[in-house]
This record gives structure tokens, sequence and C-alpha cells, in this order.
């Protein structure tokens, strides 16, 4: 059986869904879909439409080369979203997301707001014209105007520079500053100048009122939630703190006035706002007390009175991480996602007693829930691992969920899925996923590690995708150690702190179950990670040579080092002491690795630096059980990206990790001759028929089939 997972070309190029709106009436759902570029060297979004009654199949609303993200709906049934294309309107370039509207009688979208900088986001109100967006501004700029001329001048001189006075300075792949993000309220362009004949497709142009002046860098991303009314917003906004610490507290925001009230401020303690109810009264609030190096941290629920400013615990005997999501319409119930026992189901929220109840009980994993403007459907897109993203709706009486008519269908797997757990040493239970080929003998296996660390291997990844490994015949182990969410506090607090410890024993502990099975070989395994993943690779390196190769990515090494260079250092000063660093560091061990060990970072990695895997690669060189010779050459191996970041985004770049990963287990693992590496790389001859593409273009000659492409035939 031949399945896209055994051709990377295809696999790189399937598309991918993502996201969901649903219009005020419930008659129209839209989703994002993402496939590759003409290029092959990046991935476009589009929005599709799904029918909710599940009768009708999805259909293409948009099209462009730029893309289009970021779907809502206003509270009169018009589609927003942002995009760079061009704007068929005006002659001027627009290399920046603008924002752009579909009427609610349809039609062709169009650019209702341009600006120097672009657009981040947009949010609708639910009822209400109300319409929020997220942009950049310069903290030296008092108007639109200024922030134009501010942008400007750093464009046209090639300027890049930033000067920071405080802390962070990047995020993830991103550098932060000069321009910081703002809440602006979008609303006609009010003018006395007489205005010029329209048609009757005519939209007023939008202006921007900033309701954040003197925010600056402060306004954490994601965290704004815009009441049902459209009069007010809460937004998380970070507070500093000496020695480069900070912490978030609430705030509401008038969308009148631009007034911002701190609602909740407590020291030690940080908030972040739920949606709004119905009302307007109340809102959910997710609050946790600083992590310390002894305590994990814990997010609880609380319900705030917008009235007077009380806090009332929220499910507090609910022993999961959650993710509060909408309210029913009427107010009485509210929808939250948490990981789960290997799944993050959807569940129901009684806010008058706090009881908790799950909706769903399949093994899916939801995101994206919204619901219906009767309160019996909810939409979500699920996906496990068994299936990639899909639109789905459920029957929130039962719970029944029906996959609606998407635009992606379901790929078929080379192999098949199950279950499996076992109890420690110290009677604790330890559950994964295993993912096995359809063979009669037993299959080497690879243990993958999750990263997070406080996370679960519970949905389908595009990255780390173990059925593109059990299509060459690999069994693929996906355990949830110490430190995964979905098993309650104690599980995490088992490895606070002690990441060499509890997550090291519980993976041993999970792959020696499972290596006893019949059809796995246990003489032919390797251990594989990313982020935490990778760090723990690192450890299990350096503590065991049970393993025939090591596959490290974006990979903490040593522990002293990534603290202070890491995007969020303040947080890290949380989680270990000096002494609990040193205690837990892989590098200290690398005498003892005795395994082959496959390195790969990025060079944009804000996450975890490029130091890391820099300093990983030469003590593996000069200090392991398996130094280079006098001529530089070791069974080490370091896959370096220069412009990719914490995960490798881009196509040709996600097949090159790919075909790299699986030539060096094949190699070391399966004992055997690996494929050759692709010729991207410089290492391998090319083909014949790429050294006559190349001969063709030295001739003059011209591919016509691009042509005909390129003209639209």
């Amino acid at each position: 059986m031949t399945t896209v997972f055994h051709d990377l070309m295809q696999y790189v190029a399937y598309p991918r869904l993502s996201g969901l709106a649903l219009s005020p009436d419930g008659s129209r759902l839209v989703t994002t879909v993402a496939t590759t570029t003409r290029k092959g060297t990046g991935y476009a979004t589009a929005l599709w439409e799904v029918d909710p009654t599940g009768e009708a199949p999805a259909h293409r609303i948009t099209r462009s080369s730029k893309g289009e993200a970021g779907a809502t709906f206003s509270s009169t049934g018009d589609l927003y979203f942002t995009s760079s294309r061009p704007n068929p309107d005006s002659d001027e370039e627009q290399p920046e997301a603008a924002l752009w509207q579909v009427p609610t009688h349809g039609g062709e979208a169009r650019v209702v707001l341009s600006r120097p900088g672009g657009v981040s986001a947009v949010q609708c109100a639910r009822d209400a014209a109300t319409v929020l967006v997220t942009a950049p501004s310069y903290p030296g700029a008092d108007s639109e105007s200024a922030h134009a001329a501010i942008h400007k001048v750093r464009t046209d001189g090639g300027v890049a520079a930033i000067l920071h006075d405080g802390y962070p300075v990047r995020f993830w792949d991103a550098d932060l500053g000069p321009a910081a993000p703002h809440l602006f309220v979008a609303e006609p362009e009010e003018s006395d100048e007489p205005t010029m004949p329209t048609t009757l497709d005519h939209t007023a142009p939008l202006r921007l009122r900033d309701v954040t002046e003197g925010i600056g860098n402060r306004l954490g991303a994601g965290s704004v939630q815009l009441s049902p009314d459209g009069t007010f917003a809460l937004a998380a906004v970070a507070r500093p703190e000496a020695r480069g610490e900070q912490r978030s507290v609430l705030e509401r925001i008038d969308l009148t006035t631009g007034e911002r009230r701190v609602l909740l401020d407590e020291e030690g303690r940080e908030f972040a706002p739920g949606p709004v109810s119905p009302d307007g009264t109340h809102a959910v609030v997710v609050h946790q007390g600083k992590s310390t190096p002894d305590t994990a941290p814990r997010p609880l629920l609380a319900l705030l009175d917008l009235a007077d400013g009380s806090l009332s615990p929220l499910a507090e005997d609910w022993d999961r991480w959650a993710s509060p999501v909408a309210w029913s319409p009427d107010g009485t119930t509210l929808f939250a996602l948490a990981d789960d026992n290997g799944r993050c189901p959807v569940f129901r929220i009684d806010p008058a007693t706090g009881g908790v109840a799950a909706v769903t009980t399949d093994d899916s994993a939801y995101s994206d829930f919204v619901v219906s403007p009767d309160g019996t459907t909810g939409y979500a897109v699920r996906s496990s691992y068994a299936f990639p993203a899909e639109v789905v709706r459920i029957d929130l009486e039962t719970g029944e969920t029906t996959a609606l008519q998407g635009p992606v269908a379901r790929p078929e797997l080379p192999g098949r899925l199950e279950e499996v757990e076992t109890t420690t040493a110290d009677g604790t239970r330890v559950r994964a996923w295993l993912a096995l080929p359809e063979t009669d003998g037993p299959a080497p296996m690879l243990l993958w590690i999750h990263g997070g660390p406080l996370g679960s291997w519970n949905a389908w990844t595009w990255r780390w995708n173990p059925w593109l490994m059990v299509a060459q015949g690999y069994a693929v182990l996906l355990p949830d150690p110490a430190l995964s969410t979905g098993y309650g506090q104690d599980f995490i607090q088992r490895g606070w702190g002690n990441w060499g410890g509890a997550p090291y024993e519980d993976l041993l502990a999970i792959t020696d179950a499972v290596v006893a099975r019949p059809d796995i070989d246990e003489t032919r395994t390797a251990a594989m990670g990313g982020s935490f993943g990778g760090y723990m690779a690192n450890w299990v390196a350096g503590h065991t040579d049970r393993f025939k190769a090591i596959v490290t990515h974006a990979s903490l090494w040593a522990l002293d080092q990534f603290g202070p260079t890491t995007d969020a250092a303040f947080y890290w000063q949380r989680e270990m002491t000096r002494e609990m660093g040193e205690a837990n560091s892989p590098h200290l061990s690398v005498d003892k690795i005795v395994t082959p060990v496959l390195v790969i970072h990025g060079d944009k990695d804000y996450r975890v630096p490029i130091g890391e895997g820099l300093r990983l690669w030469y003590e593996l060189l000069s200090a392991s059980g398996l130094p280079a010779d006098d001529e530089g050459r070791s069974p080490h191996r370091f896959l370096y990206f220069p412009n990719e970041n914490h995960w490798i985004l881009s196509p040709q770049h996600a097949r090159v990790w790919y075909e790299v990963v699986s030539a060096f287990l094949t190699e070391h693992v399966l004992g055997q001759e690996a494929a050759p590496l692709p010729v991207e790389l410089g290492r391998t001859a090319p083909t014949e028929e790429q050294v006559r593409a190349v001969d063709g273009d030295q001739d003059g000659d011209t591919d016509l089939g691009d042509e005909a492409s390129a003209a639209g035939q």
C-alpha cells in the first residue's frame, strides 16, 4: 500500500487546515487551508467556507499568492481578514498586511484599511459594529501620521536598529520593537469635505483610533477579549518588575474613551482574560501564582464580576489546565478545552456550581470551538494521531460529533495506532500512543519525546509526524512522561525542577514495556526529540547507551548558558536554581555519550538560541565518547538551517529534515546503507536529469509549461 507518507514531495504539499469562524446567524463557517506556493518554498493560506449542515461541499472564497488569514465575522455578517495581497483599487504596492472585507451580501473582497507597518489581527463584537484591530505603533508616534513618518524614515533608510530599555527583546523568532502592539478601534473616516459620487457598494474608508496610548510594549500577544456589546475589552498587560522580571495584570479598556483601568493586580500572581459573558456582567479569568524552582505553575479558573471586581473560584476541584473558549448564548454554561489523558476534549462548566462534564468523548484533540446562536450546536476543529485537522459539528446535548464536508480529505495511514501504558517503580501510571507499521516481523522502534515540556502528544502535527517513519517500517512511541499535561498537577510536579529525574525514568519505563512486545525489535531503537524533547534526547545520550542513535532538534544543552540567553529568561529563572540547573544539565555528561547523535538547529531560534546547538556540536566532536578523528570526521552529524527558527517551516527544508533524519536512522538503527542525501545539500551528485535541466537553461531553453501557467492558461 502506497500513501502520501511514502512520498515526501506529496507529504509536504498536502493541504493543512486550521482555524474556524462562525457567522452571527450560524449559517456560515469559514476555515483556513494552507497549500504550498507555486515555487514550493513556502505555504500560502486561503479561506474556505464549510456548510454547517454538512450537506454542501466546502468551497474556496479567497484566492491570492499572498494568502489570507485571521478570518472573523462582524455582527452584521461581513467577513474580515488580513492579507498582504495587492489592492485591486490602488496602483500602490502593498507589501504589508491590510484589513480586507467581504460584504454580507457577497462579492469581491475589498481593502478597508491599509497602513504602514500593516495590521496584525482583527476582532469583531458579537452584538455591535465594533471592529477592534491589533497593529504595531512606534512609541514616538502620537498619531497615525507620525507612525507613518517614522516607518518611512526607517524603511527608506534601511535602518533595522532597535534601542531597548527593558525586557524582553525577542520572542520565538521575532525581534521586539521598536514598534509595539496597540489596540485600535477601526471606524469610518469622518470628513467635512464633499464626497465624490460613489457606486452602490461604496464603503467609507476606515480610520484607526488608538485605545492603548502609552501602553508601550506591554500588551500581551493574543490576550485580548472583546465584550459582546463592543464597549470594552479585557487585556493581559505586562507589568515590569525589578531584575528583568515581569507579571501580567488584567486591565479593562473602554473602547469609547480609551480609559484603561486595572481590575486584577496581585503580587506573585498573573492574570489572563477569558470570554466575557453574553450579558457583559462577568468574565472568566485564568490566573496562577508565579512558578518557583520548587512549585510548578497551576492555572486556575475564576469568575470575575465586572461590576464590583470580585473574583470567585470556578471549578476549583478540577485537576486539569483548562482554556475557557466560549459561553452558551444564555450564559448558563461555559465551554473549555483541556488536555486529558492523551486527548483534548470539549468540557462544559456550570458557573453556578463549578461542575465539570466532558462534552466530547472520542480520542481527539479539539480547538477553535464556537457555539451556534441557539446554543444547541458547537463547531470545532479536531485532530488526533489518526487524522489531521478537520471541521466537525457537535451536538452539545449528546456530545455526538459529525465531520462536515471539509476542504481537505483524511489521508490513508500506512499503519495502525494503539494506546499503551506501564507503571513505574514509584507506582505512577505512564501512557503513550504507539504507531505501528503493517509488517510481519518485529519492527525497529523510535522513542519520540515531546517538547514543552508542559504538553501532551494528543493532536496531529505536520512536524514530527510519526506516519512518515511508520511508512519506512518503524514503530513510533509517543509517551507522556512526568511534566506532561492532562494527568493532574501531581504528575507535573513530579518532574518540576527535576528534568533528568522522573521524566527520564518514565521514558525508560514505557520504552521497556513496549520493547518487550513481540512485534518490537528491542535491538534496533533510537531516541528523538525537539526543544525540551531535544533536551531529553541529550540527557538520554549521556545516561544510557541502549539506543542505536539519537536525534536532537532545537535542544537545550548547557543550562547555565541557555537560561540567560533564551527569549524569556525571567521565566527560566522561576524554573531552576543555579544548583538545579547544574544537576540537570546534559552537557556535564558529554564524555559518557557513545551513541551517534544527529544535531539539528535553526539560526533564527530565539527560544533555544543557536548557541546551544553550536556548543553541543563542538563538545560532541571534542569531548564525547565518539570524538572526531584527526581529520575532523565523526559519526555525529549537524544539520543547520540558517533561516529557520524553532520549527522547520518551509516545505523544502522540512523535506530535507526528514530525508537527513531517515538516512541517519537507516545507517545507525537499521545498519543499512542509506539512500543518497538530498542533492540540495551539495554532498550528492546531481542526477542526469538535473544536469540536463541546467544545460538547457544555459542554452536559453525555456519551460513552456511554466510560461503557460504564468499566463493563466
